[in-house]
């Protein structure tokens, strides 16, 4: 695990946090961009498994941390950011995985292309490792907490809203993950009253993921990641503590499930 120099605190005992996981991708790098001018926050944790320039950056307020998100790594990752007793107010999940980049897994027209190592890859990265990240930050949080969390998800996710068909193990693995969600939001209902969930699908994003797809992509649907951040972010401020887990798109238009 790598750290860097937090920034100094010197108003309150218990800084304000958001924690940032998948933090070098096109969306969490946009996400921690725009939480800079957040005044309300004083630390921003970003979490990747690759150091960013930005680890020996004393102009901002990002503590970076790597982590591989192996459980161990997840625990360890977690019980740093406890050490600064922090109030977490967004916690936003950017990790996913629609293809490898050798592009030698990709997702599957057809049944005969469905294998087991993939769709377990698939279903380990979109629907397992962001709720063992929930987990270990679950100690962190108050019965009071007012804290935001954002997970991306996506529309193929929807069961009702599949009509193409394909895409097994991505379709598969961001269904469970809302399952997952919808199963921890009626947990905190009753530990976290004041937390909110939502499952974010943030359109097709110009980004390694979506990369070898975008030639399909109508124009104007085709997002930049500071869009799309911004668009997460308002989502999150201005969703109500309701106990339920919402499913989302990037105008802020509910999804069926």
């Amino acid at each position: 695990m790598n750290i860097s120099t937090p920034p100094p605190l010197t108003h309150q005992s218990k800084p304000t946090c958001a924690i940032v996981i998948g933090a070098n991708g096109g969306i969490g790098s946009a996400v921690i961009d725009a939480l800079q001018a957040e005044e309300s926050l004083d630390i921003i944790f970003a979490i990747s498994r690759t150091t960013s320039s930005a680890d020996s950056s004393s102009a901002n307020k990002t503590v970076w941390l790597k982590s591989d998100s192996t459980e161990t790594s997840i625990e360890k990752v977690c019980g740093h950011i406890a050490d600064f007793a922090p109030v977490i107010k967004y916690v936003v999940i950017a990790t996913g995985t629609l293809h490898n980049q050798e592009k030698q897994r990709m997702p599957e027209k057809r049944l005969g292309q469905l294998n087991k190592q993939n769709l377990s890859e698939v279903l380990e990265v979109n629907a397992m490792i962001p709720l063992l990240w929930l987990k270990s930050l679950s100690p962190l949080h108050q019965k009071k907490s007012d804290t935001r969390i954002a997970v991306l998800s996506a529309r193929v996710g929807s069961i009702e809203d599949n009509s193409l068909g394909g895409w097994y193990s991505y379709r598969a693995s961001k269904a469970a993950l809302n399952m997952l969600l919808k199963t921890l939001a009626i947990e905190y209902r009753r530990r976290f009253p004041a937390i909110k969930i939502i499952s974010f699908h943030p359109g097709t994003t110009d980004t390694c993921l979506s990369e070898p797809f975008q030639a399909n992509v109508p124009q104007g649907k085709l997002f930049k990641p500071a869009f799309v951040a911004s668009q997460l972010l308002s989502l999150m401020a201005n969703s109500p503590s309701d106990g339920e887990l919402s499913f989302v798109d990037w105008e802020h238009k509910a999804i069926p499930w």
